[in-house]
C-alpha cells in the first residue's frame, strides 16, 4: 500500500521542467495535484477491463459498473457519516450540485441566506432566481479581517419566509473556515435548510452531516478528494428529497416502463448514464482519504499553515488575507507583494521560481470586496485585480512551503529596493 508520507515527495517527480528545477504546484483550490497512484490505475482498469454502463445490461461489465458506483457511494457515507449511501447524488462538479440543491428546492416567494464568502456558483444561481423576483436573498457581511460570519448575523438575517441558508465552508480567497455546527443548530431552529458548500473542506477537514445538522452538502470529487475532474457529489439528507424537485429527466436503466422520472434514490436525481470511469477514480481517491483519515491530513495541513504564516508575517510587503489562528482556516493563502500587480507576480512566480499559482479574483467577487482587493470598475484591469492565491495539498512538503516562502521574500525584497531607488 502506497502511503502519505511516501507521496509527499512526488511534485519533484511529476512536475519537471526543462531545466530539471522542480516544480511546486500550489493551485489545490483549483483542483488537487498529484492524484493517488490508485486513481489512475482504476480508470486504466476501468477503461480496459470494464467499460460498460451500470443499469444499461445484465452482463458482468455492466453488473461490475454499478458494483463501482455502489462502493463509492459507501466510502462517501463513511467519509461524511451520512445516513444512507443511496443519498450520496453524483454530479458533473461541485457548482453542478450547488445548482441541483438551490433551483430544485427554492420557489417563487422564498428568501435564501448567503454570505459576502460565497462563490459564484451560489452567488449566480441566487442572482438569476432574483432577478425576475421569484425569490429574496439577504447577503450577510463577514469580518473584513478574518473573513468570518458572526452565525448570530445568521440568525438576524432570518424572515418568515426562509427556506434555504447557504454557506461556503472554507473561503477559496481567504481561507477563512465557518462554524457550520452553529449554523446549522440555527437552520433546523428555523425550518429552514442548510446547503453547506464544500469546495475547499471536503477531505480538509472532518465533516458529519448529521452532527452539524446539514441537509444538502455540495462537494467536488476533483479537490480535497483527489479524484478526476469532471466528478461532484450532493448529499441529500432523508427526507429531504420530497422536497427537492428534480432539474433534469431522463433514462436511469430502472422502471423504463413508466415515462416519469422514478421516485427512489438515487435514480430520482441522476439521469443518463454515469460517469462511471471518473467515479472510479474517484472512489479510490476518497478511499485513500479514509485510509490516511482526515484528521491526519488535516494536521499535515495546519503544519504547512504554520510554517506558511510564521514565515510570512516577517516579510515587508507582503500581505495575505484571512484567519490568523489555524484552528479557524484551511490553506488558502491569498498574497499581495507591494509594487506588483497579481497576475504579474503569478507570472514571477512561475517563470522564474517554477511555482504555481492563481491570480485574480477566484470567482468570489463579494469576499474580494470585503477584503479591498476588488477595485472599481474605472480602475479595474484584468491583471490588477483580486489577489495571488497559494493553496496547499496533502503531498505539498514542509520543504516546497518554504521555497514559496523564500521565492515571495526575494520579490518583495526587489520592490522594496526599486521603491528606495525611486
Amino acid at each position: 500500500m502506497v502511503r502519505f508520507d511516501d507521496l509527499t515527495g512526488q511534485h519533484a517527480v511529476m512536475m519537471e521542467s526543462a531545466t530539471s528545477t522542480p516544480r511546486v504546484y500550489v493551485d489545490n483550490a483549483a483542483t488537487s495535484f498529484p492524484k493517488p497512484p490508485k486513481v489512475l490505475q482504476a480508470m486504466v482498469h476501468y477503461a480496459q477491463a470494464v467499460g460498460a454502463s451500470a443499469g444499461r445490461g445484465a452482463y458482468a461489465e455492466a453488473r461490475e459498473s454499478g458494483r463501482v458506483i455502489g462502493a463509492c457511494r459507501e466510502r462517501l457515507n463513511t467519509l461524511f457519516h451520512g445516513e444512507d449511501a443511496d443519498h450520496f447524488i453524483f454530479t458533473l462538479n461541485c457548482s453542478d450540485s450547488l445548482n441541483m440543491a438551490i433551483h430544485g428546492l427554492l420557489q417563487p416567494g422564498d428568501h435564501a441566506i448567503s454570505t459576502a464568502m460565497d462563490h459564484n456558483s451560489v452567488l449566480r444561481p441566487f442572482n438569476e432566481l432574483a432577478t425576475d423576483g421569484r425569490i429574496t436573498r439577504s447577503v450577510v457581511p463577514v469580518d473584513a479581517a478574518t473573513g468570518l460570519v458572526d452565525p448570530q448575523d445568521i440568525r438576524r438575517a432570518l424572515t418568515a419566509k426562509t427556506r434555504l441558508i447557504v454557506i461556503a465552508h472554507a473561503s477559496n480567497v481567504s481561507g477563512s473556515l465557518q462554524d457550520i455546527r452553529e449554523i446549522g443548530r440555527i437552520a433546523r431552529e428555523a425550518g429552514a435548510a442548510f446547503l453547506v458548500d464544500a469546495a475547499q473542506s471536503a477531505g480538509h477537514v472532518p465533516i458529519d452531516v448529521r452532527a452539524n445538522g446539514i441537509d444538502f452538502l455540495a462537494v467536488p470529487g476533483h479537490k480535497g478528494l483527489l479524484g478526476p475532474l469532471g466528478t461532484g457529489v450532493l448529499y441529500i439528507r432523508p427526507g429531504m428529497e420530497k422536497r427537492l424537485r428534480t432539474v433534469r429527466q431522463g433514462g436511469t436503466g430502472s422502471v423504463s416502463e413508466s415515462d416519469f422520472q422514478p421516485e427512489f434514490m438515487p435514480d430520482r436525481f441522476e439521469p443518463g448514464s454515469h460517469n462511471a470511469i471518473g467515479i472510479a477514480g474517484l472512489s479510490e481517491g476518497v478511499a485513500w482519504v479514509l485510509d490516511q483519515t482526515v484528521e491526519k491530513l488535516r494536521a499535515h495541513e495546519e503544519s504547512l499553515c504554520a510554517a506558511f504564516m510564521e514565515a510570512a508575517a516577517g516579510i515587508e510587503g507582503l500581505t495575505f488575507l484571512g484567519p490568523r489562528q489555524i484552528a479557524h482556516r484551511v490553506g488558502v493563502f491569498s498574497v499581495r507583494v507591494e509594487g506588483w500587480e497579481p497576475l504579474a507576480l503569478a507570472d514571477e512566480l512561475e517563470n522564474e521560481f517554477n511555482i504555481l499559482t492563481r491570480s485574480g479574483l477566484h470567482c468570489a467577487p463579494l469576499a474580494h470586496r470585503t477584503f479591498g482587493t476588488h477595485l472599481p470598475a474605472v480602475a479595474r484591469k484584468p491583471e490588477s485585480v483580486g489577489t495571488t492565491r497559494l493553496s496547499f495539498g496533502p503531498f505539498l512538503t514542509r520543504t516546497e512551503v518554504n521555497r514559496c516562502v523564500a521565492a515571495l521574500e526575494t520579490i518583495a525584497a526587489r520592490s522594496g529596493k526599486l521603491a528606495q531607488a525611486v
